[in-house]
């Protein structure tokens, strides 16, 4: 499979625009490349020609097929947190934008993972700054669930969120939607008040 988009030609953009064009195509022809084939087979030869660049302009942005994939995961995280915000965002009712953002979230895990992949992408700074993002919002959430009594109250708000995370990362091994939110109903039961 090869990037179908195309590369403007630097005279027709201005020169922000074709570089983000370039880095762009890159990115999704290198993920294409490595989700069809594997990481250790895709060369940066191929990347190029898959993106519909030279191999010279390839090597001015990126080194190696490894550091490709990192500012690919980089860029879709990045994507994934301001979705998550915006979902944040856009409700009224606390309750109804934590069911909204830890279910999005848990869709966003969802599918195969390669442990090769896996394993290269989930090291460095931008993970760890992103992983904390992640963390203050739903805590966050937590917090206004708990002064509105619908969340528990005995567990401090930072291993609510914790657990949370915790348990919806595992919605990558489940099969269908029905599973996926089975788990966020179970992972919302488990923060939920009880009634008296």
């Amino acid at each position: 499979m090869s990037y179908t988009g195309i590369v403007p030609k630097l005279w027709s953009q201005t020169i922000e625009g074709h570089r983000a064009a370039v880095r762009d195509a890159t990115l999704d022809a290198t993920a294409a490349l490595v989700a069809e084939r594997g990481l250790s087979s895709v060369t940066m030869s191929e990347v190029a020609s898959s993106a519909g660049i030279g191999r010279a302009t390839l090597y001015k942005y990126f080194p190696d097929v490894d550091s490709i994939l990192t500012a690919w995961h980089e860029r879709q995280v990045g994507e994934h947190l301001a979705r998550l915000t915006e979902i944040r965002e856009r409700g009224t009712d606390v309750h109804g934008q934590l069911v909204e953002v830890l279910t999005a979230f848990a869709f966003m895990n969802r599918g195969p993972h390669d442990d090769e992949v896996s394993a290269l992408l989930h090291q460095g700074r931008y993970v760890t700054t992103a992983h904390q993002r992640l963390h203050g919002l739903i805590e966050d959430l937590i917090v206004g669930g708990v002064g509105a009594g619908d969340l528990r109250a005995d567990v401090p708000p930072t291993e609510l969120a914790s657990y949370c995370l915790h348990a919806l990362a595992s919605a990558g091994s489940l099969s269908s939607k029905a599973a996926v939110h089975r788990l966020v109903g179970v992972t919302l039961a488990g923060i939920t008040a009880q009634r008296s």
